[in-house]
């Protein structure tokens, strides 16, 4: 059976927890990580140098890590046919394009108003910080409300890895204490993500 190694509480582990349910696929999930400890030790560090989760290991103890490589690869190998990452070239480079989009543009600001709001103690808040953090997301989430004007989810009327990839940060940005641009698309947006089982049982958490 497939070895998930990560926190639940991890975007990125929560990535990889949607995208396993989505594909119906049985694993077993191991806290490591956080207060959990585990990554630094040299077992873990031999699956993942990085020491980050989460980490996917296979029954014969191969392993691959990167939220995203993980996703792939659990759709490659197990559901090649699924329309979360689909076969056609132009299809999965517009899938593709929003994964990286996600991971180049939106994490960096959003992880800063998160951590501001949710994980930081009073006297380490950097507010400065986190008012241009949220002014460049207005800015980036205002591109993903024209994008979704005439479609349920990012490339489509289907949920694939863009929707995966971007759903944690679309969760947190509706769910943190911090007044938000008017964009109505990304709202409808996020219902339809709340009509997934795998969104709601493993994304859509109360934020910690």
């Amino acid at each position: 059976m497939l070895k998930l190694w990560g926190r639940a509480s991890s975007s990125n582990v929560m990535k990889v927890l949607w995208t396993l349910d989505e594909l119906g696929l049985p694993y077993d999930r191991i806290d490591a990580g956080g207060a959990f400890g585990r990554t630094r030790e040299p077992e873990y560090r031999a699956m993942n140098p990085m020491g980050l989760v989460p980490t996917l290991q296979e029954d014969d103890g191969w392993s691959v890590w990167e939220s995203n490589a993980i996703a792939r690869y659990l759709c490659n190998a197990y559901a090649p046919d699924s329309p979360l990452y689909p076969s056609d070239p132009r299809a999965r480079a517009e899938v593709e394009t929003w994964m990286d989009w996600s991971l180049a543009h939106v994490v960096s600001p959003m992880v800063v108003i998160f951590f501001t709001h949710i994980r930081l103690k009073e006297s380490e808040r950097d507010w400065a910080a986190e008012k241009k953090a949220r002014e460049d997301c207005g800015r980036l989430w205002k591109i993903v409300d024209a994008r979704l004007a005439d479609r349920p989810f990012l490339c489509g009327d289907h949920v694939t890895l863009a929707d995966i990839s971007m759903g944690c940060w679309v969760h947190r940005w509706h769910s943190l204490p911090i007044d938000q641009p008017d964009l109505p698309n990304l709202a409808r947006y996020y219902a339809a993500l709340m009509t997934r089982h795998g969104f709601v049982a493993h994304v859509a958490l109360p934020l910690e």
